[in-house]
């Protein structure tokens, strides 16, 4: 088992209380040293103008205070889109993103798969690789784009492993490419098959998933596996469940990875015992019944 120190958990919180250093304060508060955000509004695509004084400043002052960060692009965006002008609106969004997160000296942006709506899941796959190829041409800086894998609603891309890794393989070798591996998501496509747990770590190494994967997201499901609907639920309360996810973290596959959380808390500081449960159930200091330390 490892130690607390040997972990990175952490939650998705907002940055509108005091910018990047307010969330990295209250992310230290939380006994957590990395933290998600949006760097624009997470329901549009409109570029967000960059004071890169000021972001720096910033910056410096969470990089002192030890804490790392990771970014989510905004859900609207759909790698697959098959407009032309949707297309370039989502290029620029994305680029914007990454230019905010360097910036801040965020190392990783994470965005969802695309979506193959009206095209069928080939032209969309296509569709995805160019626009990614495309970005990464465009894109001069150190921050690291993450496909996140999804649950697999409607015409999601990126459910299974293996799509994953031929998806990244078609895009082409770069050190700035990576994937974003979410486990609501997973369970629901039926990918994270607990009654074959040995099954999904074989895979996990036979698909390179331990390069490819730079962070996770920890989050519970509402609905049961193979459902397809991406619904995350508060640890331990979902279908997944706490004896489940002990297991899964018993596996030091999962160590190296930033463990971030984006269940629905009523409250921000509700991620507090989020992140608690999480470190004891990877610690073995909790029951995996129950999530009861």
């Amino acid at each position: 088992m490892p130690s607390r120190e040997e972990l990175l958990v952490g939650a998705h919180l907002s940055t509108s209380r005091g910018g990047l250093v307010g969330a990295a304060q209250r992310a230290l508060a939380m006994q957590s040293r990395v933290f998600q955000y949006f760097p624009k509004n997470p329901r549009s695509y409109r570029p967000k103008e960059i004071d890169r004084a000021a972001c720096e400043r910033q910056r410096d002052q969470v990089r002192e205070l030890g804490v790392l960060t990771v970014a989510h692009s905004p859900y609207v965006t759909n790698l697959s889109t098959q407009e032309p002008a949707l297309a370039e609106l989502t290029r620029d969004s994305i680029l914007n993103d990454l230019e905010i997160c360097e910036a801040y000296g965020t190392e990783y942006l994470v965005v969802h798969c695309g979506r193959a709506v009206g095209a069928g899941p080939e032209a969309g796959r296509q569709a995805m690789v160019q626009q990614v190829r495309e970005i990464l041409q465009r894109w001069n800086g150190r921050c690291q784009l993450l496909l996140e894998n999804t649950a697999g609603q409607g015409t999601e891309l990126g459910q299974s492993l293996a799509e994953l890794a031929e998806l990244m393989d078609e895009i082409g070798s770069d050190p700035r490419l990576g994937l974003c591996f979410d486990t609501c998501h997973a369970f629901a496509a039926g990918v994270l098959d607990f009654d074959h747990l040995g099954r999904f770590w074989t895979d996990w190494d036979r698909y390179d998933m331990g390069e490819r994967v730079r962070v996770v997201h920890l989050n519970d499901s509402k609905f049961g596996p193979g459902s397809r609907k991406d619904r995350h639920e508060l640890l331990g309360q979902g279908q997944i469940g706490a004896e489940r996810f002990a297991r899964l973290l018993a596996d030091s596959r999962l160590y190296p990875y930033p463990l971030l959380i984006e269940t629905p808390v009523a409250k921000e500081e509700e991620y507090a015992g989020e992140i608690e449960r999480a470190y004891a159930w990877a610690t073995g200091g909790c029951s995996p019944e129950t999530g009861d330390r």
